[in-house]
């Protein structure tokens, strides 16, 4: 397995990102960061509609979901049986949007192991992971427009990525339908709870996992929310019309 995402993940992601920096002008690593991070996210666009597809679905099944959950709420078989066909006859699938999250996953990981690697290695790229189309750049250069070092962390750039993620988060939910909840219900909604945990907490992690690890790994995370906030802002719009 670790061969596989080697092969298939890491190797790659190191090649890009050395052949970027070798091209760019000035030898900025940040900037390779950045345009790596634009190229996997654009790369990303089918999975991410997927995920706003599937989450606009699931939120407007939530009456029928409730009203199922409350029906058969003494018997937890037959209630997984029937929301299972309530999903295919909707031709949903509540696990379908969990596959983005866990593709951004693995590119961070790769990233980060990358950064870690050309860090430790004394700011000299691997030889042996480059291809043969790709030239050594010799001596990296760590600072981000002259300022900042990407081997080290930044509570600047660490904070800027979750203020982001802060806003990128709150309009993807503010663009979700509200769902229609018995006026005699006292139940709480626990999608609605969950939305606002993660609201907050996501930009939070970020904000921790930033002040502990390489400020590369919080570029790429500020430049990849930062794009998706976009992204949603085009689509928002095109759906307006």
């Amino acid at each position: 397995m670790l061969a596989l995402f080697h092969t298939i993940v890491y190797q790659p992601l190191y090649n890009i990102l050395i052949f970027l920096y070798n091209v760019i002008p000035g030898k900025d690593f940040g900037i390779s960061i950045i345009l790596i991070t634009i190229l996997l996210r654009t790369l990303l666009i089918p999975l991410y509609k997927q995920q706003i597809e599937s989450q606009k679905k699931l939120q407007e099944l939530q009456p029928k979901i409730k009203a199922l959950q409350e029906k058969t709420k003494h018997n937890k078989e037959q209630q997984t049986k029937q929301l299972m066909e309530l999903y295919k006859e909707n031709q949903t699938n509540p696990f379908s949007g969990c596959l983005p999250l866990i593709v951004q996953l693995v590119f961070l990981i790769a990233i980060y192991q990358v950064l870690i690697t050309i860090s430790s290695n004394g700011l000299v790229a691997d030889t042996a992971q480059l291809y043969s189309f790709v030239a050594d750049p010799g001596k990296i250069n760590q600072l981000f427009i002259f300022l900042v070092d990407l081997t080290k962390p930044s509570i600047v750039i660490a904070a800027l990525a979750a203020v982001t993620q802060y806003f990128q988060t709150k309009m993807l939910m503010d663009q979700q339908p509200v769902s229609t909840v018995a006026p005699d219900s006292d139940k709480p909604d626990i999608a609605q709870m969950m939305n606002k945990q993660m609201l907050y907490l996501g930009p939070f992690l970020t904000l921790f996992i930033g002040i502990k690890f390489p400020a590369g790994l919080s570029l790429y995370w500020l430049a990849g929310t930062i794009f998706m906030l976009v992204q949603q802002i085009l689509m928002q719009k095109k759906a307006s019309h």
